[in-house]
């Protein structure tokens, strides 16, 4: 039996969509098997909570389980009252009269009623679409510019292929239709919503469809110039530091941010930062200290 997916969160019931997503969210980036690799005991935490939002984080499935519509693991639960609801809701009303059985005039559309509830040939004819799925996917910030084919472990330990577009963001949610619960009778079955998480990045950082990245520059590199290797999402390139960078300067590449669904792409932004050696020098030193600056100070400016 599965558990009661408000304690697996964490959070209480009348907790908001938001808190139950923040919730699952923090869960998720501490068991996700891809920080854990091995160890089973995450793996069957992480199949626990994926389960518990896939109910909680669907609006609709939620409201069922606080009813007792649906139980833990989102199955049905056998109505138990079922004929006396219908006879509540005047479902007898064309079959009966104060008198006993209503006159067969008064049948008018009763074929069509059965017909819907039993199927002319006696079976369930109704036709219901399927319930749609919530599942959430972590990216790496590459994969999620560069786009390209994921995995999503669903929480039976089955898994689901799903095609990610390049310059996807973090929020976005992506519908693969068909890939939810099947549906009733003849009817469609439902949609996968994938709701994705863009992990943060030790340099990158987005901001619409251009990416900044502070770059490291040696003090050589910065007073003579030099060509150096930017990491970008697609790659190393390429990039000329002009001489006399000071700390700040920002150099564009033209076409290296995130792709656009009409084929263009944005700029990535590098941010030059003049970095000392890592250990003392004692020839620059030497050398700076008897260097006297034509300009003077470079505080001048702010009268100090």
């Amino acid at each position: 039996m599965a558990a009661d997916p408000y304690i697996t969160l964490g959070v209480k019931k009348d907790a908001t969509q938001d808190e139950i997503q923040k919730a699952y969210r923090r869960l998720a980036k501490k068991l996700h098997p891809d920080l854990n690799p091995g160890n089973k005991t995450a793996e069957e935490k992480f199949k626990e909570i994926s389960a518990a939002y896939d109910l909680l984080g669907d609006p609709e499935k939620r409201a069922r389980f606080d009813r007792g519509e649906i139980d833990a693991s989102g199955t049905e639960r056998p109505r138990q009252h079922y004929y006396r609801d219908f006879a509540d809701q005047g479902g007898w009303s064309a079959y009966t009269s104060n008198s006993g059985f209503a006159d067969f005039g008064d049948f008018a559309g009763a074929e069509d009623i059965i017909s819907e509830i039993f199927g002319r040939d006696g079976r369930t004819g109704r036709r219901r679409r399927g319930q749609d799925v919530r599942y959430h996917l972590d990216l790496s910030f590459p994969d999620a510019i560069n786009g390209g084919k994921q995995s999503l472990v669903l929480p039976d330990g089955s898994t689901l292929d799903v095609n990610i577009p390049p310059g996807t963001h973090d929020g976005q949610i992506l519908r693969l239709r068909g890939k939810g619960r099947p549906g009733l009778g003849d009817g469609t079955s439902g949609d996968a919503l994938i709701e994705i998480s863009v992990l943060p990045h030790p340099y990158f950082t987005r901001k619409g469809d251009d990416i900044y990245l502070d770059l490291p520059i040696s003090l050589k590199e910065a007073v003579l110039g030099a060509k150096v290797k930017v990491p970008t999402p697609g790659g190393a390139v390429t990039a000329t530091v002009p001489k006399w960078s000071s700390t700040g300067r920002i150099l564009r590449l033209k076409g290296r941010g995130v792709p656009r669904p009409d084929g263009s792409k944005g700029d990535q932004y590098i941010t030059l930062k003049l970095v000392l050696p890592p250990k003392p020098d004692p020839e620059l030193e030497k050398f700076v200290a008897q260097w006297q600056p034509v300009a003077g100070s470079p505080r001048q400016s702010m009268g100090v």
